[in-house]
């Protein structure tokens, strides 16, 4: 048996692995790589997946760093199984068509600027269209939490709940390889302990290869509670300026808990009278989807739903379907908080405020999730005093706040905890760390082996480790 790192190796993005077996070959995620235009491009293009000895593909969680490349997959032939949960399918189809629109329009949008001004950028070929997320949608098949399913030859999955996002699951693979069985258990994203909206991750028994993400493996995460507080800070000295607010979300997660924070903020009278606008077709879509899944729910979100009260709907909150208002929102001098995708900056109609916002120093950019080296977010982070948006480079005056506590990643204790609970439960013999950069991967990897734990492996992409 044999590991095999394709993506998400010493990163965070571009999630595949491959279990190869004498008998089957399991392809563990088929993510985006997300990262500097002309890098992803080429990355994304150069797809290293070995579709013809395929014979099951599993999904751990729709975030398109994870299931971004299932289309393309499908436009390279694969016509096997796709294994997710029911709350990740049906998250899937919006998020891929979704990723297949961005692409047309980003493609349309640069060329245009190519063809007509000569701009310095690179020609954009989208990696796949609508019909090909149709193919990988069709191939898709719902398996709920805690029922095992054997998917390819001598090998059982059964998906434990993650409670990193809606649906997301840790994946459990019994490997039977003639007299030799072999529980490999693969994290996915793993979530934080004790967060709103979702259930807590579940442990695991009986694991003896343990692939671990390792994302906030060289940090801990303040309580949620006193994120609420520090957001409350930073509107209130935003609406002092009467500038803008403008929160960079993943459609998938951040923006509810996002909604949420600001809800918990409106009921304690907190929250300045900013207009709020969830701008983003997609995170519209998706809040529905929440609806349709109490399964995943946590009690306290749960009862909520049960009460007729929704937790993503507060007076003063709108949701822009609308692509003249979304462009009339970026025009208007109003303050205003606005939710927009992509989360790392790098897509989406996120990109238009920050461009109409990022030199005026009244406005604000509040960053509330990972971002990913060469990102236009990392950029934002880091502070550097020029940034370019849509290839031209622009001051960056504006406030730049972080709040990571907001993360539904499992921070460097989560991460411990929950390994230090398969190594009880075990006989944990292997553990492998993917997605994370190599400073937190180092770090988490010296403390899992002082805490008397198998020593970590941190592949690089294209290594290969025997089981």
């Amino acid at each position: 048996m044999e590991f095999e790192a394709i993506g998400a190796a010493q990163t965070v993005t571009g999630s595949m692995h491959l279990l190869r077996t004498k008998h089957a070959t399991v392809l563990l995620d088929c993510g985006l790589y997300q990262g500097r235009r002309a890098q992803a491009n080429a990355i994304n293009h150069n797809f290293k997946v070995p579709v013809a000895e395929l014979d099951a593909v599993v999904l751990s969680h729709a975030h398109i760093d994870h299931s971004g490349c299932l289309p393309l997959l499908a436009k390279r032939g694969y016509r096997g199984d796709i294994w997710a949960t029911p709350a990740t399918r049906d998250l899937c189809q919006l998020m891929l068509e979704d990723a297949a629109m961005i692409q047309a329009n980003d493609a349309r949008y640069i060329n245009r600027r190519i063809e007509r001004d000569g701009a310095d950028l690179e020609p954009v070929v989208p990696l796949y269209d609508l019909q090909d997320v149709h193919v990988a949608l069709a191939r898709m098949i719902s398996l709920p939490y805690h029922r095992p399913h054997l998917i390819a030859p001598g090998v059982r999955l059964t998906f434990l709940d993650a409670g990193h996002v809606l649906g997301s699951a840790i994946c459990v693979l019994d490997v039977q390889e003639d007299d030799r069985h072999l529980r490999v258990v693969f994290t996915g994203d793993l979530g934080r302990r004790r967060m709103p909206i979702l259930r807590d991750p579940e442990w695991v028994e009986g694991a003896q290869v343990l692939l671990m993400e390792s994302t906030y493996g060289d940090r801990l995460h303040p309580p949620i509670e006193a994120m609420e507080d520090a957001l409350a800070e930073i509107l209130a000295s935003a609406w002092q300026r009467k500038g803008k607010v403008i929160i960079p979300s993943f459609a998938l997660e951040r923006a509810q808990e996002v909604v949420l924070a600001l809800e918990h903020l409106k009921q304690a009278g907190r929250l300045p009278p900013f207009p709020v606008y969830v701008d983003s077709p997609l995170t519209v879509k998706i809040t529905d989807v929440f609806k349709m899944h109490p399964e995943c729910y946590d009690e306290e979100t749960y009862a909520l739903i049960r009460s007729k009260r929704s937790p993503f709907n507060f007076p003063g909150l709108s949701y822009v379907h609308d692509l003249e208002e979304s462009k009339a929102l970026t025009a208007s001098p109003d303050p205003a908080i606005i939710i927009s995708a992509s989360g790392m900056c790098e897509a989406g109609r996120v990109l238009h405020h920050l461009q109409a916002a990022i030199d005026d120093p009244r406005h604000t950019v509040l960053i509330v999730g990972f971002q990913a080296e060469h990102t236009l977010g990392r950029r934002l982070v880091e502070r550097r005093p020029k940034v370019r948006i849509f290839g031209v480079e622009r001051p960056l005056n504006a406030r730049v706040e972080v709040l990571n506590g907001f993360s539904a990643h499992a921070d460097q204790a989560d991460l411990m905890a929950f390994a230090a609970a398969a190594h009880k439960n075990g006989p944990l013999q292997q553990i492998i760390l993917v997605h994370g950069e190599p400073r937190p991967q180092a770090t988490l990897a010296e403390l899992l082996e002082k805490a008397g734990l198998p020593r970590p492996h941190r592949p690089a992409p294209g290594d290969r480790l025997p089981l």
